[in-house]
């Protein structure tokens, strides 16, 4: 209870975020310490700043998420148990590399729990969940021309959330969120690397439609639409496959040393992508 006390007061006051992660952590809507310590790893995940394949200790995510052992140690293993983290005894931590054949495999897994998922939002969406539909829904389509990958990100993460709440099934969070981690991963990588600000918007008017039908109700559509936007996804696993060093799906397939991480080129880190 002191120590949760104690990072809230210190959040207030806290002016800047450590490692350049600046606007990425908006969505700490709790103040669980282990659940902060969760998305501020997945976030590292997802933005390739702890690399596929690379091997990390515990001590070295606690300085980069600015948190202490016990929620950071309490957040690993949920990562590990949801298979974006390894853990090795006596070895420290491995970030799962990125197999683009198990991730087509669960790219159709996710495409039918998001199926599910929205059917069940549509049945049963409250009038303040559709008030946050609209909102995220006008957010993405006034913020597109400027959108940055960052943002687009958070967007997304928001209406996935959005989604579980307004089905009423929020076990399926434990779920999704892995899925999703890992699918929000590969579009950061494909664009980054090759569809550039074209990926962005292909991704953000796939998300428009989806809200579109669950907003008007139209079940069949709405499915077809998040059926598509998986299927973009796919597509972009393809192109990776064709396309993408193989030391950016693994840091060991890289004559540099496995302690040394991706990032994306600066001029990409926070700004919109381009190319």
């Amino acid at each position: 209870m002191q120590e949760t006390m104690r990072v809230e007061k210190e959040d207030k006051t806290r002016s800047t975020s450590p490692a350049g992660m600046e606007g990425v952590w908006s969505l700490e809507l709790s103040r669980d310490l282990t659940t902060v310590a969760y998305e501020r790893i997945e976030e590292l995940f997802v933005t390739m700043r702890i690399a596929p394949g690379e091997e990390i200790r515990t001590q070295d995510l606690q300085a980069m998420v600015d948190l202490g052992r016990t929620p950071v140690h309490q957040a690993v293993r949920r990562l590990a148990a949801e298979t974006l983290l390894e853990i090795r005894p006596r070895n420290g931590l491995r970030v799962t590399p990125i197999d683009l054949s198990r991730e087509k495999r669960l790219a159709e897994l996710r495409r039918d729990l998001n199926r599910f998922v929205t059917s069940t939002a549509i049945r049963n969406i409250t009038a303040n969940d559709r008030a946050a539909l609209h909102y995220l829904r006008r957010k993405l389509a006034a913020e597109l021309d400027e959108l940055s990958l960052d943002a687009f990100n958070a967007i997304d993460k928001s209406f996935d959330r959005l989604v579980i709440r307004a089905s009423g099934e929020r076990f399926l969070d434990r779920v999704l969120s892995p899925l999703h981690a890992i699918a929000r991963r590969i579009g950061f990588l494909h664009i980054n690397q090759i569809s550039g600000r074209d990926g962005i918007v292909g991704s953000a008017e796939r998300h428009l439609a989806i809200m579109d039908f669950i907003l008007a109700g139209e079940e069949d559509k709405a499915c077809a639409a998040s059926d598509e936007l998986v299927g973009y996804g796919i597509g972009m696993l393809r192109e990776l496959e064709e396309q993408v060093d193989p030391a950016l799906l693994d840091v060991r397939f890289s004559v540099r040393s496995s302690k040394t991480s991706w990032t994306a080129p600066e001029a990409d880190q926070g700004k919109p992508a381009t190319s």
